[in-house]
């Protein structure tokens, strides 16, 4: 295991490094000469207009996609105590697939379809947390049973829309459903609303670091050290929902970010949420920035949605993950 700061510094390079790849590779190779030019204000006019409406905006909203992915995930797996919650799991991606699907088949615009989204993945959240909180109290396992209850329903609606639908608005649904980041748009590079939700996410889990730390060891040993568990929990819960909603609201249902990323810093650094937030962030977003770029160049000038990159990636690395994971133990 590394030293946390070792591989903060890491992956601050490597988040550099990403965006720098993702604005040079492409239709038209720039260098990195070209690249600094045109963010100091210069370059010629394609080269700014390749930068600045096409590629620095995708890049931007894929990393800021993937840091709010894996910050989930983190969140979802210390609030369920499952090492294979994903941000999914609760089905806020099924309510936000439902209302884009039924916007895409509207035939609406993509700032529309991005509003339909958000409304589905707000109605799912209220609806697991109120069928999970009943009239009594609720712990993990009500909440997870109900969550995949919810998705499992959401999951037939979805069926249902694709069976009903014309034949031209499947495919922007298929590409949708396996996340898809190319109806990203220059404007976006001006909405607040991401980074926004993104830093506060972040800060606040620091905040929690301490209850999150000794919550992860088990719900006892939180009570006897004097963590009042259900304020926690519902903190959580909407904090992580609302992080998986304004990902999938922009980028799709992505998989494999938010299951592997934390899964993957615990090994590398630390199970210190203190190190652990802020690492997922970056290597998160780095991921999917790596992978976007890779969807949209590998048989150009066809794309790829990016979700099939990540789970190409995700599959063997979680494999990798696990069989080393039970290495360990048999070790130990």
């Amino acid at each position: 295991m590394f030293k946390p700061l070792t591989i903060l510094v890491l992956l601050i390079i490597l988040s550099i490094a990403s965006f720098l790849f993702a604005l040079s590779v492409g239709s038209l190779p720039l260098s990195y000469m070209d690249i600094l030019e045109v963010l100091k204000g210069g370059g010629s006019d394609i080269t700014q207009t390749v930068i600045l409406e096409l590629r620095l905006p995708r890049a931007y909203v894929a990393f800021l996609t993937g840091g709010l992915l894996s910050l989930a995930g983190m969140l979802m797996q210390v609030l369920l105590r499952n090492p294979l919650a994903d941000p999914y799991i609760l089905g806020v991606s099924g309510g936000a697939s439902v209302g884009a699907m039924l916007a895409i088949s509207a035939g609406l615009v993509s700032s529309l379809i991005s509003v339909s989204a958000f409304i589905g993945a707000l109605i799912s959240i209220l609806l697991v947390f109120g069928l999970a909180h009943g009239r009594g109290s609720w712990n993990p396992s009500r909440l997870l049973l109900t969550g995949v209850v919810i998705a499992a329903g959401w999951g037939a609606i979805i069926n249902f829309i694709l069976s009903v639908s014309p034949d031209q608005s499947l495919k922007g649904m298929l590409f949708w459903l396996m996340g898809d980041l190319s109806y990203v748009q220059a404007d976006h590079l001006s909405d607040p609303s991401m980074p926004v939700i993104l830093i506060a996410g972040l800060l606040f889990s620091l905040m929690l670091a301490r209850s999150l730390n000794i919550l992860s060891h088990g719900e006892m040993q939180a009570s006897v050290l004097g963590i009042s568990l259900k304020p926690i929990r519902l903190s959580l819960f909407l904090l992580a929902s609302v992080l998986t909603a304004t990902a999938v609201t922009k980028a799709g249902s992505i998989g494999f970010v938010g299951l592997i990323v934390p899964h993957m810093i615990r090994l590398l650094m630390s199970s210190d949420h203190r190190w652990l937030a802020p690492a997922s962030v970056l290597a998160g977003g780095s991921l999917l920035l790596l992978s976007d770029t890779i969807a949209r160049t590998i048989i150009a000038p066809q794309q790829l949605p990016t979700g099939v990159i990540t789970a190409f990636i995700g599959v063997p690395l979680f494999l990798y993950l696990l069989n080393r994971g039970y290495r360990q133990q048999e070790l130990s």
